[in-house]
């Protein structure tokens, strides 16, 4: 996945505490015997300190994926989290800054060579550098905080894939912990689920891949927070079958016809195939549906093999692994 070894990005006067100790005790490993060493002392704390600065700043950047060559899918959960131009922005900054540190260290050896007084060009030499650090401190904060939402992504891959929606609380979670390895918080509040969560089966020996996606809310696009936008994004990226729950007890606390025109606003906006599943059916104040053939129950099991059988069956089988490129066409 593309984000789940993404760094801590340390502060400006992390990075600067970090590089001027090393460049100090680069300088203190100097024997100064006259101008020519302490030129060279101060030389070597200018190079060192930026340097580690440098290197430091482009493993930053390095560290990220080209936000350019991820999967759409992916491109749009990183715009809903943290903004994808945003994130472009200042991965820019901290390339530029490096790039800029890395041209000052440059000129200030120059001057150093030449001066008389090479304690006061390494002091400006510092201040300019920790000038350009301190520049891109907003831009540092901003890559942290979308480090610590990024690297809680899912590893979605390209796999046969159930996704299964619905409004809050009506049984997405308990149906996904049911049939897979996932392990969902489930709760008897809404929007317990705050972002994708995967889980994975093997029927007849093949690997498929299930999503629980957070509880959406019959409302335009524009009024989706952005834990619904996930949901979204699952629905229109994936290559998948649909799931979708609906609660007759209403017992989730949302009517059934606002339940029942989601369904319907999914089926004729989203190009996948999908099946409308009434869960609870254990509860007293359960009822079937006009046009909803299906009926499970979340709690006792009741309906859940059927469901998952038919959404497998609705599925393009996966080819096995272990079989050489050239002949899995064959299966």
């Amino acid at each position: 996945m593309y984000f789940e070894k993404l760094k801590t990005v340390p502060t400006s006067q992390e990075l600067l505490d970090k590089a001027f100790s090393r460049g100090t005790r680069a300088m203190m490993g100097k024997e100064i015997t006259g101008p020519a060493s302490r030129r060279d002392a101060n030389e070597s704390m200018v190079l060192t300190s930026a340097n580690i600065l440098t290197d430091n700043m482009k493993n930053i950047v390095r560290m990220y994926p080209n936000l350019d060559s991820i999967s759409l899918f992916y491109a749009d959960l990183v715009d809903i989290l943290v903004g994808i131009d945003e994130l472009k922005k200042s991965l820019g900054q901290i390339d530029w800054a490096a790039s800029k540190i890395h041209s000052l260290s440059r000129d200030f050896v120059g001057r150093l060579r030449k001066s008389q007084d090479p304690d006061s060009i390494r002091r400006e030499a510092m201040g300019r550098i920790s000038s350009v650090v301190y520049s891109v401190e907003k831009d540092l904060e901003f890559l942290n905080e979308a480090r610590n939402k990024l690297r809680k992504l899912p590893d979605v891959k390209e796999e046969p894939t159930i996704i299964v929606a619905g409004f809050p609380n009506v049984g997405k979670s308990s149906f996904v912990s049911l049939v897979s390895t996932a392990k969902p918080e489930i709760s008897t509040y809404p929007f317990t689920t705050k972002g994708l969560l995967v889980g994975h089966f093997e029927h007849e020996k093949l690997r498929y891949q299930i999503l629980d996606t957070p509880g959406l809310l019959d409302r335009p696009i524009f009024e989706r927070n952005e834990i619904e936008l996930q949901a979204i994004t699952a629905l229109t990226r994936l290559d998948a079958v649909v799931l979708f729950i609906i609660d007759p007890s209403q017992s989730c606390g949302y009517l059934v016809e606002d339940q029942l025109n989601l369904a319907k606003d999914i089926e004729q906006n989203i190009e996948l195939p999908i099946i409308i599943v009434a869960n609870k059916s254990d509860r007293d104040d359960f009822s079937e549906i006009s046009g909803v053939e299906y009926i499970m129950s979340t709690l006792d099991g009741t309906g859940t093999e059927e469901i998952l059988m038919k959404l497998i069956n609705m599925l393009p089988k996966p080819k096995p692994p272990g079989i050489p490129e050239k002949l899995r066409d064959l299966y």
